[in-house]
């Protein structure tokens, strides 16, 4: 038997622990073709809450009441019959929320287990960040960058992926004083902007003086259209989450009024970015997160759960803002 997370109920608001239940589950026995895997870290992300909803837009199965959840998942192979895979071999799926997974064989991804410091590295949302900074920003060097939610497993990496791509200024968006003090000493970060503490247009022109050049947006809304209103000419606006739609009280989308004709007149490019048209990116950031981690150019900000009875709390936890950077459990 094995331990899984179900989803009791849709929910009204705000994540809470009474939407969850643990069962316990007969082990699956894999058949030709199959790879049975013994989970050992799982991620948690925002993207979550969405997928508790009914339906949302969001490229993937929204979560159904009864069944397991799911989510990224990095396992240690246990049986895989008539495939190319070997018990031992570490893998990446997206069958966690469970202590076992039974997967076909095409449905996993090898990973090299003495490639990163960490393994719960590759569960970093590093591939997004690179992403974000690279194709939809596409940073340069000299410019100045705002990056919206920047404590977040997506925001403290972007950060860091922008001064490496030569960002002569970073400012990023959180919403407590204590975050963005750790970002700044931390992470690389030059100025913050924090929500709650006036309007954000007035922080974004105080802290960027000279306009921004380059947007890496995690939330929409308010935050947005500051970014908009202080954009240069030419600025590049790169459009990667919306928080403030998947972590609104209602649950309800957050739209933006956009002068278009601002947009034109400046030649400002808004694009709107997602990893999985961007795959052939994750090989790469793979290779260059384990070169940064070892030689010190790049760190994996994260909170470390234990037990897969921790997934929950690890889930409402993270849509309430209270950690800094990735989630991940271990199982």
């Amino acid at each position: 038997m094995h331990r899984e997370v179900r989803l009791t109920a849709r929910p009204q608001g705000p994540v809470t622990d009474d939407l969850f239940e643990i069962v316990e589950a007969p082990v699956p026995e894999p058949g030709p073709g199959q790879v049975l895997v013994r989970n050992t870290v799982m991620g948690v992300a925002a993207v979550m809450r969405t997928l508790m909803d009914e339906s949302s837009v969001v490229p993937v199965p929204a979560y159904q009441v009864g069944e397991a959840l799911t989510g990224p998942a990095l396992g240690e192979v246990v049986a895989a019959p008539g495939t190319g895979l070997n018990p031992g071999d570490l893998v990446e799926h997206w069958l966690g929320w469970r202590e076992y997974a039974l997967l076909d064989a095409d449905r996993v991804q090898r990973h090299d287990p003495g490639l990163m410091p960490d393994p719960a590295a590759y569960l970093s949302q590093g591939p997004t960040a690179w992403m974000g900074i690279v194709r939809g920003a596409e940073v340069r060097p000299g410019d100045t960058v705002f990056i919206t939610g920047a404590a977040g497993g997506v925001g403290s990496l972007a950060g860091q992926i922008a001064r490496l791509r030569g960002a002569a200024r970073i400012i990023g968006s959180t919403g407590s004083p204590e975050k963005a003090d750790r970002l700044i000493k931390e992470f690389g970060y030059d100025a913050m902007v924090i929500r709650g503490a006036g309007p954000i247009e007035e922080q974004l022109r105080a802290a960027a003086p000279e306009g921004i050049d380059a947007l890496f947006d995690n939330v929409g809304g308010e935050q947005l259209q500051a970014a908009i209103a202080v954009a240069n000419e030419g600025a590049r606006l790169a459009l990667v989450g919306a928080l403030s739609s998947q972590l609104s009280e209602d649950g309800k989308p957050q739209t933006v009024e956009i002068d278009t004709l601002s947009l034109l007149s400046r030649s400002i490019t808004l694009r709107g970015v997602a990893l999985h048209t961007h795959r052939d990116l994750v090989p790469e950031w793979h290779q260059r997160f384990a070169e940064g981690l070892r030689d010190g150019t790049l760190t994996f900000p994260h909170t470390r759960l234990h037990g897969i009875e921790q997934a929950p709390r690890a889930l409402r936890e993270l849509t309430e803002g209270r950690h800094l950077g990735a989630v991940v459990v271990e199982l």
